[in-house]
């Protein structure tokens, strides 16, 4: 390929064109789960400040003057974050037309891209059980604090058991006793917040074992299988570990992990012939950026256990 500067922008834009079609086709294809676990809430600054995340208004009998929910003197932030994924073409391929190596790259780019969203939420979901929350508890706590003074009381929603469909009993203690707690969760002045958990989130080595809870009509002791049906089965290749299990009412608006994006990821180029990269390198550059990051929402909405304790 003649490659001089008379052709330069002329061959530098078909490149372009064409490698941003590889992208654009890999980035359409590529399979996203986070927004089954996770809110968007949109960033317009370097960081948002959630002040507002532990407080579920409801309706109440209007007695006089309304009731104010004032905002928490938690200060939750999330500070956004820059990523990128880059395609470095030699202008030695661009003249000898050798440019189908750059293919795959540039279709990871774009699968990366695309699951830019998932790997910020799941990583900050697997990370609940050491991170910390709007409320200074790690999000996965057994000591998070609802109300205040005489009504205050420490709520969990933690546990240690390895999930099981092997009997009754410890379907019980493991997904049952996540699905009980989590229907049991009340406001700060006491009132259901009628949870409803339907998403249990497994690594792969649990696959099996929470499709059988949620399908199979006897469990592994012949007895009746009673979570049949009650949750839908998510899983994700981002989790940590193979022992841990999520189980999140994922049905209302606001969900218990935040994903706050500034800038989704974009495709962007360094073709200039003059840049010091070409100059200096003989390079030319394509690929993404995005900027943003996850966190912590509602932990009521959330019961996660680490399956370390048999």
């Amino acid at each position: 390929m003649l490659f001089n500067e008379q052709t330069a922008q002329r061959v530098l834009n078909n490149l372009k064109t064409s490698l941003k079609k590889v992208f654009d086709a890999a980035f359409e294809a590529a399979p996203s789960q986070w927004d089954q676990v996770a809110m968007e809430v949109p960033s317009s600054g370097a960081s948002n400040t959630y002040a507002w995340i532990d407080k579920f208004p409801k309706l109440r009998k209007w007695v006089g003057d309304k009731v104010v929910k004032q905002l928490s003197a938690h200060a939750y932030t999330i500070n956004n974050d820059d990523f990128e994924a880059t395609v470095e073409i030699d202008r030695n391929d661009i003249e000898d037309d050798n440019l189908g190596i750059y293919k795959p790259q540039t279709q990871m780019a774009g699968e990366s891209s695309k699951q830019w969203a998932d790997d910020l939420v799941f990583t900050t979901l697997t990370n609940g059980f050491d991170e910390k929350c709007y409320d200074g508890k790690t999000f996965y706590a057994t000591n998070h604090e609802v109300g205040e003074g005489k009504n205050k009381k420490l709520v969990s929603n933690r546990l240690n058991v390895p999930l099981s469909a092997d009997t009754l009993a410890a379907a019980k203690a493991s997904y049952g006793a996540a699905r009980t707690m989590l229907r049991s969760m009340r406001d700060e002045e006491g009132r259901p917040l009628n949870l409803n958990p339907n998403l249990l989130i497994v690594p792969p080595a649990l696959e099996d074992t929470a499709n059988a809870l949620m399908t199979v009509d006897r469990l592994e002791d012949g007895k009746p299988n009673p979570y049949k049906g009650t949750a839908k089965v998510l899983v994700v290749g981002w989790l940590k570990t193979d022992t841990e299990w999520h189980l999140h009412d994922a049905s209302k608006p606001v969900k218990a992990i935040i994903f706050q994006p500034r800038k989704k990821p974009v495709f962007v180029q360094q073709t200039s012939i003059d840049s010091d990269a070409v100059f200096m390198e003989g390079e030319f550059k394509f690929g993404a950026e995005a900027r943003g990051e996850a966190g912590y929402g509602h932990w009521q909405l959330a019961y996660g256990s680490d399956g370390t304790v048999a």
